[in-house]
């Protein structure tokens, strides 16, 4: 289904509440604003296949721009809000955007946009305007509530990256289908979770991430309400699933740790009875954590291991998890296969690079066919990898141990090494740098920066400070490393060639898994 099914449906009931403040949207709501950014982007002639960029904090209008996109055969790109304006701009103009929707709150990066970003042809400023941006909701108000004529599905062409280079955005075909007949994995959704119009999704993560955004669409899609926190808080989440009596939610380990943390009394105060299924994936749970909260909220945590690129995914429930207590599940879209780097298949209980196996191929980064042709099996292009490492008991049951390539997950959140290393050596105190992940209970992983001073640079705490203050200035403020330390020389190869593992085997001590 869609808004439209919906407003028709239980046109009062709210599609999305906003935490913070007790406002929400009506499914009526939605479906006649949705309609008229649709109409409007129609009217400046967008057409199915062209792109739409969204720069936006957690707001009740991301749902419309979403919905807009999506009944309009277009391509949405969401940018993370945290990003430097160098960044958006890079995101913006790589995925072609004729349109770019912002917000007030982000005026202090959106004003920087309009220069970096010639073949943008509208702007639009909701809550606000600024030099170069027109007002949204005014826009929107002289368009007419009704749908398109044709209603053609859109997709969202979200940004990754491995850990050199910038990120590319991942690009799926149009199928050409009708958004009426509902979001995409919507059908699965309501299979293995049972999101119905009865129930309540709690997300309280950045909706530009891919999860959060793809499950509230496909909640939404079958007439679930979705109640969005704009940032994450841990006592706050407990109280919104009794006020709201939630049924379902979202979860990175992070979070999980955070409400661990809370005193027994406090986080047991609350009336959960409510909420029967618990999601969660984006990194790797510790064990324990992953036990207590079994032990806490009951056997209702559901956990999946997939990417952005959609290539496929595993899945596994509390009661499958006790009996594997590590894995990640069994292949629940695509074929999973095990390889070396040469491409051949491992035997049960051997280590080696992850690949999903589809009956065609799925996805393609965009502008960037040599990233897509690595992400494929030498033999099969149908078979892809996220670049993980792991291996398959006898059972079929993914358990991962390492990652391919250094990127760093650092609760929940992607961080690419290459390009906090590219804003550190641009400092004239530092020869040569190399930033990778390292143990936290609390994130999973964080960032270090090991540097090489240099020639008659000091290293030390004054130093530190120093280059944490330059990166604070360059980079979002996820990617800044908690910490510096200091080394003679790196370890580099004769061909120049950085051998990071020797610098990361030292924090992770050679343990095996290089998973918390």
């Amino acid at each position: 289904m869609y808004p439209g099914h919906w407003a028709a449906v239980q046109p009062r009931s709210p599609a999305v509440i906003d935490a913070a403040t007790g406002e929400t949207l009506s499914w009526a709501e939605l479906e006649a604003q949705s309609n008229r950014i649709a109409r409007w982007l129609a009217a400046r002639g967008l057409a199915p296949g062209d792109h739409v960029a969204l720069f936006m904090e957690n707001h009740l209008q991301f749902f419309t721009v979403c919905w807009a996109t999506l009944r309009s055969g277009l391509y949405l790109t969401c940018v993370n809000r945290y990003f430097t304006a160098e960044e958006v701009a890079y995101v913006i103009s790589d995925s072609g955007s004729r349109v770019l929707i912002t917000s007030r709150a982000l005026a202090d990066v959106a004003e920087r946009l309009p220069p970096l970003c010639p073949d943008v042809e509208h702007w639009l400023m909701v809550d606000g305007t600024a030099p170069g941006y027109l007002p949204f909701e005014e826009e929107m108000a002289l368009e007419p509530a009704e749908p398109l004529e044709s209603e053609p599905a859109g997709d969202f062409m979200l940004y990754s990256s491995g850990t050199t280079g910038r990120p590319k955005g991942i690009k799926r075909p149009l199928t050409g289908a009708s958004i009426r007949a509902g979001a995409r994995n919507a059908e699965a959704f309501q299979a293995r979770y049972g999101f119905g119009p009865d129930s309540v999704y709690l997300s309280p993560a950045p909706l530009y991430h891919a999860a959060p955004l793809v499950y509230c669409m496909g909640a939404q899609s079958l007439g679930s309400s979705v109640v969005m926190m704009r940032r994450f808080d841990a006592l706050e989440a407990l109280h919104l699933i009794e006020r709201y009596r939630v049924t379902h939610s979202q979860w990175v380990p992070t979070m999980f740790v955070r409400m661990l943390k809370l005193p027994v009394p406090e986080r047991e105060r609350f009336d959960l009875s409510s909420h029967r299924v618990a999601i969660h994936a984006a990194a790797p749970c510790p064990v324990e954590v992953k036990r207590q909260m079994i032990e806490w909220w009951g056997p209702i945590l559901g956990e999946y291991y997939a990417g952005t690129e959609g290539n496929g995914s595993t899945y596994i429930s509390s009661e499958e998890w006790l009996e594997r207590p590590g894995s990640v599940g069994r292949a629940s879209r695509g074929v999973l296969h095990i390889c070396d780097e040469e491409g051949r298949e491992l035997p049960t209980g051997e280590a080696g690079l992850v690949y999903f196996e589809q009956e065609a191929e799925t996805f393609e980064y965009h502008n960037a066919p040599d990233k897509t042709r690595s992400s494929q099996h030498p033999e099969f292009p149908n078979w892809s990898t996220l670049g993980d490492v792991g291996y398959l008991d006898e059972d079929g049951y993914l358990y991962l141990t390492d990652r391919q390539a250094f990127m760093i997950i650092s609760g929940g959140v992607n961080i690419y090494p290459q390009e906090v290393e590219d804003a550190l050596v641009l400092h004239d105190k530092v020869a040569d740098v190399a930033v990778f992940g390292v143990p936290d209970p609390e994130f999973g992983e964080a960032v270090k920066a090991v540097v090489e001073p240099a020639t008659g640079v000091e290293p030390g705490p004054e130093l530190e400070r120093e280059l944490l203050a330059f990166a604070r200035e360059r980079l979002a403020h996820f990617m800044v490393p908690r910490s510096v330390d200091f080394t003679d020389a790196l370890p580099r190869l004769p061909t120049g060639k950085l051998y990071k593992r020797l610098l990361r085997d030292r924090y992770w001590g050679k343990s095996g898994s290089t998973i918390v």
